[in-house]
């Protein structure tokens, strides 16, 4: 059964060999507002940490020059990693956005570090300890009742609701994110939208139905909504789409030996997996081919998962193979049409 639903993009601002940050950010505003005209539905920006190969260290600076630079796409976080951050400084973060963008903000939320054990040793709050104590739960229901003006009266930090940044637009948009069984249940527990990291894990569509008949419905969600995040490129041909995909092959290739690197050109990509056929690479899930061919892989997992949104990722170090990719799938989509009649 082939299911209707929406399109949106997750962009990890990667650095292509040669180039620097400031230059994956200059790509990142441009493939925001190419999505935007586009009709994708949602851009988000992660948050990735001491990689040489990716700029996207914090949505929370990102989003709000890429609201700014776009006109109607919702903007948000894939993710804030909660554990590094203080709830109410979060939430400061992103009533201030969403009283620069009103309507439009995204706060998705994720218990991963997004980095390696020393880089997560240096972002945590509290180094009093080596590893952080896991208080995911309780800090995710300190947030909530902050962007959901719901702290009981007599909370210690009670009276710092009233000093939230307003704009006559309410809160942003809370989301759960995770590629585990414990980000499902906790997302169903506090009725929270669920963004299910297939790219990661392409095993989830047990954990979204548990989701599903978990869910309790909250303030922000009446009824559970899941969206996929999956790896995806589309080209003119498969056999261009699966050299496209040679960059990040590498990458994560190099990644799982323990060696960052930036994203390489395709050619030494493709003359690197050659000359390494038998290197461990990663197992996900990956999307490629012509237009078409990703419309139907795309149906598929989101008929797996009974996904009500489709976000798509991917890393190129070629920034116009990369819009080109989003420029197909759209088209192919009819989003542009779709957009513009809502």
């Amino acid at each position: 059964m082939t299911r209707s639903y929406r399109l949106s993009v997750l962009d990890q601002s990667p650095i292509a060999e040669g180039d620097t940050a400031a230059d994956a950010l200059a790509n990142t505003l441009d493939l925001a507002r190419a999505a935007d005209a586009l009709g994708f539905d949602r851009y988000w920006l992660a948050e990735h940490h001491a990689s040489p190969g990716i700029a996207g260290v914090a949505p929370e600076a990102l989003i709000g020059p890429v609201a700014l630079a776009t006109k109607r796409i919702r903007v948000g976080s894939g993710g804030v990693m909660l554990p590094h951050y203080s709830p109410f400084k979060v939430a400061e973060t992103f009533r201030m956005l969403a009283a620069l963008a009103p309507g439009r903000i995204d706060l998705g939320l994720g218990r991963a570090p997004g980095t390696d054990g020393r880089t997560a040793y240096a972002l945590q709050r509290d180094r009093s300890r080596r590893i952080a104590s896991d208080d995911f739960p309780q800090n995710l229901a300190e947030l909530l009742a902050y962007l959901g003006d719901t702290m009981p009266p007599d909370h210690a930090f009670a009276p710092l609701v009233k000093t939230l940044p307003t704009g006559g637009a309410g809160s942003p948009e809370p989301w759960l994110l995770g590629s585990s069984m414990d980000s499902a249940l906790w997302a169903a527990e506090t009725g929270l939208p669920y963004c299910f990291a297939d790219f990661i894990n392409p095993a989830g569509a047990d954990m979204a139905l548990e989701y599903r008949r978990r869910f309790r419905p909250s303030r922000w969600l009446d009824v559970p909504h899941v969206m996929v995040a999956s790896w995806a490129i589309a080209a003119p041909t498969g056999e261009e789409a699966r050299e496209l995909a040679a960059p990040a092959a590498m990458m994560f290739a190099h990644l799982f030996r323990g060696e960052l690197i930036a994203v390489p050109s395709r050619e030494k990509a493709l003359e690197w997996l050659a000359r390494n056929p038998d290197t461990h690479r990663r197992q996900r899930r990956t999307v490629l081919g012509t237009p078409k061919e990703v419309r139907a892989a795309l149906d598929g997992v989101a008929d797996e998962y009974g996904a009500d949104e489709v976000m798509l990722v991917n890393i190129m170090s070629d920034h116009g193979a990369r819009r080109r990719s989003y420029e197909l799938v759209a088209a192919e989509y009819g989003l542009a049409e779709t957009a513009a009649a809502a």
